[in-house]
């Protein structure tokens, strides 16, 4: 199936075009105003034919049959890209992401990605905050993977399936400062941090009670007075 006769919708913002068994990326020129674009689960073995899209934002390719990121580096405000579930193997494969400066969430989750060294590529990102490669074998490959990327990749604010809190990341520093010592005393530092903060809230909240009984104890005994001058 083809992508045609979409010349007369200028004004398109958001296009699915999710199962339809495309083949190839192609004939989106009119689409100038396009944000959104959902590509997901056809048959598109490339990236092309994107040029014309200038303010596109999301751009969904995932459950596809691309071998290689390309000719993405011309989409100048492109922040999210979901490429999960295709056929991305080597460093050379992903290369391209790091000419892609303004993606900040990037899914490359279940691909085929098993070199360790993808990371010096995400590294060359400076926006990149959230990042999913659950599904790859680079995962196993890199001792202590959470911590290492946590520490490499320093907006990061998510990873895979859960947050990077800044406690994560002030531990996974420490350790790769000094060693699993140094990270057990910065949790403790970030333990007790944090429960100096829960006794100051407690305090905070004892003493506006205590503040409003006071109040309601000296409105009794004013009332009290009222009534024996009466």
């Amino acid at each position: 199936m083809r992508l045609e006769n979409l010349e007369e919708y200028t004004g398109l913002k958001c296009l699915w075009l999710e199962c339809n068994g495309l083949q190839k990326i192609e004939n989106l020129e009119a689409q100038t105003e396009l944000r959104c674009l959902f590509l997901h689960q056809n048959l598109i073995n490339k990236i092309e034919n994107l040029e014309r899209l200038q303010k596109l934002d999301s751009l969904n390719l995932s459950n596809n049959y691309i071998k290689t990121i390309e000719n993405l580096s011309c989409l100048p405000v492109l922040n999210t890209l979901q490429i999960s579930h295709n056929q991305l193997q080597t460093v050379e494969d992903v290369q391209h992401l790091q000419e892609c400066q303004s993606i900040s969430v990037l899914d490359l989750s279940h691909n085929k990605l098993d070199n360790p060294t993808v990371i010096n590529i995400l590294e060359k990102m400076p926006n990149l905050h959230v990042l999913n490669l659950m599904g790859n074998e680079l995962i196993k490959k890199i001792p202590n993977y959470r911590k290492i990327v946590t520490v490499r990749l320093k907006e990061l604010t998510y990873l895979d399936d859960r947050p990077v809190f800044p406690k994560d990341r002030a531990c996974a520093e420490a350790w790769a400062r000094g060693g699993r010592e140094a990270e057990t005393e910065e949790r403790e530092r970030w333990e007790t941090k944090e429960r100096k903060k829960i006794q100051d809230s407690i305090d905070a909240l004892s003493e506006v009670r205590r503040q409003a009984e006071e109040r309601k104890r000296m409105k009794e005994m004013d009332n009290k007075g009222e009534t024996l001058r009466s």
